[in-house]
């Protein structure tokens, strides 16, 4: 990365069109940059914001070079674009996070071997590619969750086991005749919460932090985020934060990445990991940290700019307690195939409420349409106010 801050009006840009990217796109602009954003949909979220839609698959060599012709940086999107496409732009301009880390990320058995390697918790787990090795699984692994290693997300390309024959079923599921897909058999751990970091490093190792979110995930989707001081404890938060910079560091992290953790019951497997484990890693913004847009003074998306244009990095404030409500597709076919929209006067009516539609013209059941941010002087008022918009939606309470 160049030591040199990016001027504004130069343009920088992304690989992938997605909400997230139309979020970041926002957040550039709103600093004086041009934005260029590289995806095959003619009608990406992004690309319909931005200066330059380069309409191309991601290993396309021609919109490779024309992104690499128009940009000062780059960035990803989401962890499945192509990291051989980051490696080929990160040959002539800077690119964050960088294509060795976003491997890691894409790969669970990386992923994993990496918390292994950085000391932090993690639940027990052992990497299956062919049946002949089921029978070396630990009894102890079971009941386990069985995952793919790659291109799993929002519980998607996962099956739960509870015994050896479950697991062989799920073998052969997820595998789906293919023997190349590798598994990961993770242990199922009594788990009390979900919480996740969200950290921003730059290329010279300054690292700052989001406070620390507590989520709850219905059909492994995210549905709501809480954020207030006193969440968890300062033991419990000062754990979470030393594994989330750890893990950065050890990849030589450069963006916004977004650590997330499971909180442990009590019990004999909590005397034995500690208070918590690390799940995953995003190398991205990441859906628990939206409400930074409304919650805090710096939001994710303008740290990733920030990261990428070399620009100084200042610790995010919490002005707000909140709840965020992820908005889905769900929401408009509740009475049937044909999508209603909901009633967003309703909403906006409430005490708070910040709504952020991302502009997707086709609902589909568990795709992320938008969210709702609700933001009150304290967490007992935002929490009212967010279950009164649930119940206005048909989001069930939690």
């Amino acid at each position: 990365m160049s030591t040199q801050p990016v001027k504004q009006g130069a343009t920088l840009g992304v690989l992938g069109g997605g909400q997230l990217a139309r979020m970041w796109s926002h957040a550039a602009q709103s600093l004086g940059y041009r934005t260029a954003v590289l995806d095959p949909d003619p009608d990406s979220p992004a690309g319909l914001v931005s200066h330059t839609h380069i309409q191309t698959a991601y290993l396309d060599p021609h919109g490779l070079a024309q992104m690499a012709s128009v940009c000062a940086a780059v960035s990803t999107e989401f962890e499945n674009v192509p990291a051989d496409a980051l490696a080929q732009l990160q040959q002539q301009l800077p690119v964050a996070p960088g294509p060795e880390a976003v491997r890691v990320a894409q790969d669970r058995a990386l992923e994993k071997a990496h918390f292994v390697r950085c000391g932090v918790p993690v639940a027990p787990h052992q990497v299956i590619q062919h049946a002949a090795e089921l029978s070396q699984v630990p009894e102890d692994l079971l009941p386990g969750i069985l995952k793919t290693t790659r291109l799993g997300y929002d519980g998607k390309g996962q099956v739960r086991v509870n015994t050896r024959g479950e697991l062989a079923a799920g073998l052969t599921q997820l595998q789906n005749g293919d023997p190349g897909v590798v598994c990961i058999l993770e242990k199922r751990l009594p788990l009390a919460a979900e919480c996740s970091v969200v950290l921003a490093r730059s290329a010279d190792g300054q690292t700052v932090h989001l406070p620390l979110q507590t989520n709850v995930h219905r059909d492994g989707i995210l549905a709501v985020t809480e954020v207030y001081d006193g969440a968890l404890s300062p033991e419990t938060t000062a754990l979470a934060l030393r594994c989330a910079y750890d893990i950065a560091r050890q990849l030589n992290y450069v963006g916004v990445l977004c650590v997330e953790f499971f909180l442990l019951q009590d019990g004999a497997l909590r005397q034995t990991l500690g208070p918590l484990v690390v799940n995953e890693i995003a190398p991205r913004p990441h859906n628990s940290g939206h409400h930074s847009i409304d919650s805090c003074d710096l939001s994710q998306f303008e740290l990733q700019v920030r990261c990428m244009a070399g620009l100084p990095l200042t610790m995010p404030r919490l002005h707000s307690p909140c709840v965020m409500l992820n908005l889905l597709g769900d929401l408009w076919l509740r009475q049937g195939d044909t999508p209603v929209e909901p009633d967003w006067a309703q909403l906006l009516a409430l005490p708070g409420v910040h709504l952020h539609l991302y502009g997707k013209t086709l609902a589909k059941r568990g795709r992320k349409m938008g969210h709702l941010t609700v933001t009150a002087a304290d967490m007992a008022q935002a929490r009212q106010v967010a279950l009164q918009a649930a119940a206005l939606l048909g989001i069930a309470p939690w």
